[in-house]
């Protein structure tokens, strides 16, 4: 599945800028793992006050969709 068909299909009821828990349903993680990846840089975020905003394309990078490497 393409990047884009992605974007489409499952991330399309979504914002384009994430809150922290809509980042964690995405992902489908808990929110101490959630913060976790914030604090450790492995997702691009905004701090806005107390508050985190992650951009949907952020998230794409996290998880590397599109992308042909190998681990």
């Amino acid at each position: 599945m393409s990047q884009t068909e992605i974007y489409k299909t499952i991330l399309r009821k979504y914002p384009d800028i994430l809150s922290f828990e809509q980042m964690c349903e995405v992902l489908n993680i808990s929110p101490k793992t959630g913060y976790k990846l914030l604090r450790e840089n492995s997702i691009l975020h905004v701090k806005v006050g107390r508050a985190y905003r992650i951009p949907k394309a952020h998230i794409f990078t996290y998880l590397m969709i599109g992308s042909c490497q190998v681990m």
